[in-house]
């Protein structure tokens, strides 16, 4: 199978996506990968495998590589001798962040009929807004911690206890996250949040609380990873999560019993199907007091979670064969025809 990789972005993510796509040079062992970079103005480059180092992007050198063009069927490039269709099966779409996972690239593969694997729109709406997951989550019966939401126009005023974690509202990877211990931190860490984004959610800062992570994709069956606790600190900071997405062995499962493991892939499933169909995400759960809550929706993890799987490349190749189609509309004139033909007209 031939699978193009979709990388970079206008996104504070694009860094890390290029983390990602570089990655899947060792985890896909048996496919042929294409790479297509989009730069941060938003330009589609065919990068030759060879070159894929995280210098040829910093140095701008990729502005050499072959730009491309994006048209009904797939990606073109363009010549003396007109365009040229850029071969692949399926693109896997590996944007982290705003182009990626906010629906845009969901949305362009969609409408110019190119199969790929992501979240389709409506699930790339409601994972990529913090606050549309909770009221997504809160919709299945799914808990989710107490939080607060402000916008950068609003008072300053929260009624939480402290400590607190404020987070962006649309930015993952940690970045603009703070952990606020008393009243006099808040202003800064809002300082912070709000350089990245117009709205931030603050929730209840809990120390020493369970965490696990569950990915997985349904194609003709469920494919779920291993649950995954992952490495205990206060939090994973932008620096951390970007050496994690680079990730390509896998890790041991959790220590938990069967009934938790259970509750875990059950909330998953739940939050999963059928809105993600054709995607592979992670979700990451908090256990308080033996009650699962969901803390987030990753839609497109850090190199996919391969990390998380016994056996990657094969299920992306079934989910692949496996995507979500969208009915075609013909449009036939029939009541423009019978307006035309009760007027007497042809």
């Amino acid at each position: 199978m031939n699978i193009a990789i979709l990388f970079g972005g206008s996104s504070f993510e694009h860094e890390i996506s290029i983390v990602s796509a570089i990655t899947m040079k060792k985890v896909f062992k048996k496919s042929r990968l294409t790479f297509i970079f989009v730069s941060s103005d938003r330009q589609f480059y065919l990068i030759d495998a060879k070159e894929m180092t995280s210098k040829l992007f910093s140095s701008g050198s990729y502005k050499k590589c072959k730009v491309l063009t994006l048209k009904k069927g797939g990606f073109f490039s363009e010549g003396l001798f007109g365009s040229k269709k850029i071969d692949f099966d399926v693109v896997l779409n590996l944007i982290h962040g705003q182009d990626g996972e906010d629906g845009k690239i969901a949305s362009m593969m969609a409408f110019f009929d190119i199969p790929f694997i992501s979240p389709r729109i409506e699930a790339s709406v409601l994972s990529y807004n913090k606050l549309y997951t909770k009221f997504f989550a809160e919709s299945l019966g799914i808990k989710t911690v107490a939080y607060e939401h402000l916008s950068k126009a609003d008072d300053r005023k929260i009624t939480l206890p402290y400590p607190v974690i404020i987070k962006p509202v649309r930015l993952g990877s940690s970045i603009g996250v703070s952990i606020v211990k008393d009243e006099s931190e808040l202003d800064y860490a809002l300082d912070v949040a709000f350089e990245f984004d117009t709205d931030v959610i603050i929730e209840p800062f809990i120390s020493g609380v369970g965490e696990f992570n569950q990915a997985g994709c349904y194609t003709s069956r469920w494919e779920l990873s291993i649950v995954e606790q992952p490495h205990k600190e206060d939090f994973l900071d932008f620096e951390k999560k970007y050496m994690d997405f680079s990730r390509d062995s896998q890790v041991l499962a959790a220590d938990i019993d069967d009934a938790l493991k259970t509750q875990i892939q059950e909330n998953f499933k739940k939050i999963y199907y059928p809105l993600f169909k054709g995607a592979v995400i992670r979700c990451d759960f908090f256990v308080i007091d033996n009650e699962v809550y969901l803390n987030e929706i990753n839609p497109i993890p850090g190199s996919m979670a391969n990390y998380l799987f016994e056996d990657f490349e094969p299920m992306i190749h079934r989910l692949a064969s496996n995507l979500p189609k969208e009915k075609y509309i013909m449009a036939d004139y029939r009541y423009i025809h019978s307006i035309q033909s009760a007027k007497g007209k042809a």
